[in-house]
């Protein structure tokens, strides 16, 4: 096995160029909602000249869209394929879904980036570009992995499934697709930007609407109205107390290091229509998380038994209630024991790379993880290249050497997970 490992750490090396090229060639396609298939496109000339069998197909059927974990406000998909590449092993081996998501956020503020988002500048050993961390880094880590271990001649017993899906940011459509497809296998990995840390647990998130009615009045005579935005001061400072109690119930030793596990986020928020006006209807939009061993319904029940409660404190709402409404983006949690054969293996390799065991926490942030694991039954680790702080960020970029450490890490957790045909 040593001289397995020595030759893929000798092809990983001499192969940097290429490598580096190719991250900044997908960097450079931009792909966001809507417009993936030129970076699809890219990803599946890779898998043809790597070898491995093509499933190119729309998402959108009517099983997808009817099934109780799809949520997307998204009604088009055509032109924008998911992308799955199959390598089958020999046989009597464990098989393994390499899961990464072609879909990257919007740019944001054109002026505050330093440079082109879709530049794929090199500087000081990153590379910049939107989608870089998120995560094109690590889908590039999974196929500099699969590479390397053909290119080595290396031929395993268990299957390996890489995947390139549509949809991660706005609820995770593109995944379920893939499971719905008949996807499933006895481990996963996704290599969302982890810090090359270990992620065994992802917390769910759920995007909500709030609606709190005033009543309309002149600004100058504003006592005979009732201000909605007031109103919804007070509904907020409830929300805020809310989080602190459902984050007091969490005493998972994964999450010690991170200082809120489960936020409840305001991401939005609006009413009024005038100036001189007393505003009657506020309008507020977030974001739930929800802990890993929680469900989504209860999650739910909890946040609308706060609203409810909201007239004991004040008798407006007891006339007005608050109205909710879940939409859009929905992230299902994930859990997997941190005994579980699969974290030990990532665990072994990243310690032959490394040089000292992995730092494994929870994951901040929704991941398809929760839909591998909770709908496709397939143990999940999240693990990947780039910095949790730079996703979704203006400048955002990845350390060039975390994607070459990470596919290190990855080939030789295949060569153990799947077995090695001698």
């Amino acid at each position: 096995m040593e001289k397995l490992e020595d030759d893929i750490k000798k092809w990983l090396s001499a192969n940097r160029t290429s490598g580096t090229r190719f991250l900044q060639r997908l960097v450079q396609e931009r792909s966001i909602r809507g417009e993936e298939s030129k970076a699809q496109a890219i990803i599946i000339e890779k898998l043809r000249q790597i070898g491995l069998k093509l499933d190119i197909w729309e998402i959108g059927s009517k099983e997808l869209t009817s099934h109780p974990v799809f949520s997307s406000d998204r009604k088009e998909f055509s032109g924008n394929p998911n992308v799955v590449g199959i390598w089958k092993g020999t046989g009597n081996g464990k098989s393994m879904i390499l899961n990464g998501h072609i879909d990257v956020v919007p740019e944001g503020d054109l002026e505050e980036w330093e440079h082109d988002p879709y530049s794929g500048m090199i500087r000081d050993g990153k590379l910049y570009g939107r989608g870089a961390t998120d995560m094109k880094g690590g889908t590039v880590s999974l196929l500099l992995a699969i590479e390397a271990i053909k290119s080595s001649r290396i031929k395993l017993k268990g299957d390996v499934i890489f995947q390139s899906v549509i949809e991660e940011e706005s609820g995770g459509a593109g995944t379920l697709a893939a499971v719905l497809r008949g996807y499933k296998a006895d481990g996963a990995i996704i290599p969302e930007p982890t810090n090359m840390k270990l992620f065994p647990k992802q917390q769910g998130s759920m995007w909500f609407r709030i609606k709190v009615k005033g009543r309309s009045a002149h600004g100058g005579t504003r006592y005979e109205g009732v201000s909605a935005i007031e109103k919804m001061m007070v509904l907020i400072k409830e929300l805020q107390q809310l989080e602190i109690v459902r984050n007091q119930k969490i005493n998972d030793p994964l999450y010690d290091e991170t200082p809120i596990p489960i936020p409840i986020n305001i991401g939005k928020i609006y009413g009024g229509q005038w100036p001189s006006s007393v505003p009657d209807l506020a309008v507020i939009e977030g974001r739930m998380g929800v802990a890993p061993n929680e469900t989504m319904e209860d999650a739910e029940k909890e946040m609308e038994a706060c609203l409810a409660k909201l007239a004991e404190k004040d008798l407006w709402f007891s006339e007005y209630p608050p109205t909710i409404e879940w939409f859009g983006g929905r992230w299902q949690p994930g859990s997997l024991d941190i005994g579980h054969t699969l974290i030990q293996t990532v665990s072994q390799s990243f310690q032959k790379i490394k040089g000292s065991a992995p730092v494994i926490e929870a994951s901040p942030w929704g991941t398809d993880g929760g839909i591998l694991s909770s709908t496709g039954q397939t143990p999940v680790v999240v693990f990947g290249p780039g910095v949790t702080e730079a996703a979704h960020d203006i400048n955002e970029h990845i350390v060039l050497n975390d994607v070459f450490e990470a596919a290190e890490v990855i080939a030789l957790t295949l060569l153990e997970w799947c077995g090695v045909d001698t």
